[in-house]
C-alpha cells in the first residue's frame, strides 16, 4: 500500500461521528498540504479489509463530492445523517458547525 495513503487512512480513521473533514484537511493532517486530491484517490483505492469512515470527507464547499456511480452518494448522505450531520436544502453541510476540530 502506498505510504502515502497510509497517512491519509489513518487522518480518516480519527474523524469522530457527527463531524466532517475536506479533503484538504485530511491532505493537511496527513502532511500532504495541497493534495486533496490525492486524497479522493486513496479514498476511492481503500483495500475492503481497511474499515475507516471515509463518508466523513467531504469538499471544501461542503458537499458529497460527485462520483461515476451515484449510488455512493446517496449512501454517505445516509451514512452521515444517521450520524446525525444535517444537509441543507443545497445539500451542503455547515462546516462551521460539523468540521472536524482535531
Amino acid at each position: 500500500m502506498h505510504s502515502n495513503y497510509q497517512k491519509i487512512y489513518a487522518v480518516v480513521a480519527l474523524i469522530p461521528a457527527g463531524t466532517v473533514a475536506t479533503y484538504g484537511q485530511v491532505a493537511a493532517l496527513a502532511g500532504l498540504p495541497g493534495h486533496a486530491r490525492q486524497v479522493g484517490y486513496a479514498l476511492h483505492a481503500t483495500p475492503r479489509d481497511v474499515q475507516i469512515p471515509w463518508q466523513r470527507v467531504i469538499n471544501a464547499r461542503g458537499e458529497i463530492s460527485r462520483r461515476s456511480d451515484p449510488v455512493f452518494g446517496d449512501l454517505q448522505r445516509r451514512l452521515l445523517e444517521a450520524e446525525g450531520v444535517v444537509f441543507d436544502e443545497k445539500g451542503r453541510v455547515d462546516l462551521r458547525r460539523f468540521r472536524w476540530h482535531p
